[in-house]
């Protein structure tokens, strides 16, 4: 199987001059959880961010190297960002619904901008979304209330919801529980593995038994490279690298 994502040789530099990442060669398999882990400041939302090229909105980033989306590079010259981003869904770690739009409206707000379907189609488009966000049953009577005016494991499910909407190929999580109680945190990761039969899922987290529970394949980076990858179980049974057992065992982190 073709991978859905493809990094090769791919560099980052903050303004400040910080070598956020350093050669990052790698592959993602399609339909699966893969989790980005390590240390604070490693590098793992700089790679996450480069995959929807939302980097470059920093001003004086600078960027090399090549990153492809189903073999299609997306730094390459003629690449559209906004094209890009409609393919790669993302999910940050604050749930930021739009404030000012009804649960409603936060949902379909990406298919409506981008005209990915008519307007006869947006109540089932809505419904399927929170359908597969876990939501429905919760709000589908209060559809036409805020979505800042519902609870915080509520309104990041939301902002899955409208991630989800416009039928991207990938689904970016940036610590996406890190804001949570338990047992909404509970809640998002179940959804995990029913979203992954749809989207290929990448997702930052800190916490390591997340990431054991909810990933097929785990990418350990640390102070900007990607030192190990592979199958969830045999990272944590019996990792390669040296500073991948001391992070496991809790000697740092």
């Amino acid at each position: 199987m073709n991978p859905i994502v493809e990094s090769e040789s791919l560099n980052v530099w903050y303004p400040n001059g910080l070598h956020a990442l350093k050669n990052v060669s790698t592959t993602f398999k399609s339909k699966e959880v893969s989790a980005l882990i390590g240390p604070s400041g490693c590098g793992k939302s700089t790679f996450l961010r480069c995959i929807n090229r939302l980097n470059e909105e920093i001003v004086g980033t600078k960027i090399e190297g090549v990153v492809k989306i189903n073999g299609d590079n997306i730094y390459k010259a003629s690449a559209d960002p906004v094209e890009i981003r409609r393919n790669v869904g993302m999910v940050f770690q604050q749930p930021n619904p739009f404030p000012a739009l009804s649960i409603y409206e936060n949902v379909i707000a990406g298919v409506k901008l981008n005209r990915l379907a008519p307007k006869s189609d947006w109540d089932q488009i809505v419904e399927t979304s929170l359908l597969k966000a876990g939501l429905w049953n919760e709000v589908k009577d209060q559809l036409n209330c805020l979505g800042s005016s519902i609870s915080g494991g509520q309104q990041q499910r939301l902002c899955i919801a409208r991630a989800i909407a416009p039928k991207p190929q990938i689904l970016l999580m940036d610590e996406p529980t890190s804001a949570l109680d338990p047992i909404a945190t509970e809640t998002i990761e179940k959804l995990m593995s029913d979203l992954k039969k749809e989207f290929s899922v990448i997702i930052v987290t800190h916490n390591m038994q997340q990431a054991q529970r909810i990933s097929d394949h785990i990418y350990f980076f640390v102070m900007g490279e990607m030192l190990e990858q592979s199958e969830t179980s045999k990272f944590f049974e019996n990792p390669s690298h040296p500073m991948a057992k001391g992070y496991i065992s809790g000697q740092f982190g």
